[in-house]
């Protein structure tokens, strides 16, 4: 197939074709993509760019930069949920690109490494899945590999200071993206830069490059973040300038994790790229020492991963921008590594195919899991299509097999999501339908940890308000005697029935009427 579509723009549209069928079959997911949309679509409202807020209070918890994307595109296409979800992929088709680019400047001798190393990104089922999301992991992963070509262009005699400039700007990209922990995944190859560049460099030149290009991104923010300080007030300033940076790593608001956790993630992140032994026995056997490139990518994936294993709170999505490392080691251990066989994934997705067919015909029992499966012969049919992947995956052998297998089961998995109950079962909009014409009588959540779930779908234009307490119950329902009341029904304190129940995350929900509330 390569010899019809280069690699590069193989790699990247299999991956947008995936994306986009997947927005089209899959929910936004709750809590996150439902809450960002949220904060994206109120700043659309106000009209300020400076200050998120979320459910109309300020968000300080992420940078303004997903958001300012997601409007950019509604400039162009009107505001919509297809369109907004868009902004994911998009960033995912350049960490292709960059790392190909990255790629072809580490190795110029090697006239396929580009190729190879947008089809191992795109093989890495994590960072597939996360450029089919609305997050902010692959933007900035975009940030970083922006900051590593900058830091190899710095890495030669005759470069100057113009490239650490760059460096700046991906920094500030990157702060703009997900706040300073930018800083875990540039700062130590910077620091490390006369270990893996290309030229010989003094420590005294890296100190002056170094200090222009942090200086430069510092300046970059400030256009930022000087507005939104003054403009979000007292509380919003502590929240972005101390609370969701160091703070964060120091005591983790969420997310506590072991310090061990990202290594027994390693062969999920490696999934199922470094599944193949072909590949492992390369590694073993090649020289790198004598290699700057793997030493870039060693240090890079090395100390991330020591970095976020030190600070408490942890998520396998934080090692996103990582990937496209893994990725440029597999494009160059593969090109001895020949047309590699996946044999280990191939016996798994055999059990996984195995597994689904037993499900579907009812000899597994699924608990749970049942209601949301339906009707059961779409999991046979699930089931069929991962057995064809299994039998493609051992013709289709090397980097074409690996992005065979990650987008494949990330497409076999959207389908069974879009064909079955899951997706009605898991999409905001059947409670946004019923909430949305209640507007103007009130709206209130039932509880103290409502993440704006509802409020890009329902098109809200005012707050759902909080009720955390009795007290509090009682005065909402006085002051909104029409209002609407909603909440999980095994979290509901309220002594009268719903007016309807909706299946939202596999719980009950219910939809209350202040106006059906009996007196005492």
């Amino acid at each position: 197939m390569t010899r019809l579509l280069r690699p590069l723009p193989l790699a990247m549209l299999c991956l947008l074709a995936t994306a986009i069928v997947g927005l089209w079959l899959r929910p936004l997911t709750a809590i996150d993509e439902t809450r960002y949309l949220a904060v994206a679509w109120e700043m659309h409202q106000s009209g300020n760019w400076w200050v998120p807020t979320k459910n109309f209070a300020l968000y300080s918890d992420k940078p303004p930069l997903l958001f300012w994307a997601i409007n950019l595109v509604w400039l162009v296409t009107g505001v919509g949920e297809f369109a907004a979800r868009l902004v994911g992929p998009i960033f995912g088709l350049a960490g292709l690109w960059l790392t190909a680019v990255l790629g072809r400047r580490l190795w110029p001798e090697d006239a396929g490494i580009g190729g190879r190393a947008a089809m191992a990104l795109a093989g890495l089922m994590v960072f597939a899945l996360s450029s089919s999301l609305t997050m902010f992991d692959v933007p900035l992963s975009v940030a970083t590999l922006l900051g590593l070509i900058a830091l190899e262009r710095a890495g030669h005699a005759d470069s100057g200071l113009r490239p650490w400039l760059g460096f700046g700007a991906a920094i500030a990209l990157g702060v703009l993206t997900k706040g300073p922990v930018i800083l875990f995944h540039l700062l130590p190859a910077a620091i490390l830069l006369p270990v893996w560049g290309a030229d010989p460099m003094g420590w005294r030149r890296l100190a002056r490059g170094l200090g222009f290009g942090l200086l430069s991104g510092l300046g970059l923010i400030a256009l930022w973040l000087v507005p939104a300080a003054i403009l979000g007030g007292p509380e919003y300033r502590a929240a972005i300038l101390w609370h969701q940076s160091a703070g964060r790593l120091t005591e983790s608001f969420a997310h506590a994790r072991p310090w061990w956790f990202y290594l027994a993630l390693v062969p999920a992140l490696g999934f199922p790229l470094f599944w193949s032994p072909a590949l492992l026995r390369a590694g073993f056997t090649f020289g790198w020492r004598a290699d700057r490139g793997l030493r870039l990518c060693l240090i890079w994936a090395g100390t991330a991963a020591i970095l976020f294993s030190l600070t408490s709170g942890k998520q396998i999505h934080y090692l996103v921008p990582e990937l496209p490392a893994l990725a440029l080691i597999a494009a160059r251990l593969g090109r001895d590594a020949g047309r590699f066989r996946l044999v280990p994934v191939q016996l798994l997705l055999g059990l996984l195919a195995l597994a689904g067919l037993a499900a579907g015909l009812g000899l597994l029992p699924l608990h749970r899991m049942q209601a949301l499966l339906q009707p059961g012969y779409m999991l046979i049919l699930w089931a069929a299509l991962i057995g064809g992947i299994c039998l493609l995956a051992g013709r289709i052998r090397g980097f074409e097999g690996v992005m065979l297998i990650s987008l494949g089961l990330l497409l076999a998995g959207n389908l069974l999501i879009g064909t079955t109950q899951t997706a009605r079962i898991f999409s905001t909009h059947p409670i946004a339908a019923r909430i949305a014409p209640q507007q103007a009588e009130g709206l209130a959540f039932l509880g103290s940890r409502y993440h704006a779930e509802f409020n890009f779908a329902a098109r809200l234009t005012a707050p759902v308000a909080q009720l955390a307490d009795a007290p509090a119950i009682a005065g909402w329902l006085k002051q909104h005697p029409n209002g609407l009341l909603i909440g999980r029904m095994d979290q509901s304190p309220l002594p009268w029935p719903p007016r309807e129940l909706v299946t939202f995350r596999n719980r009950e929900w219910g939809l209350w009427s202040a106006a059906d509330q009996k007196e005492p």
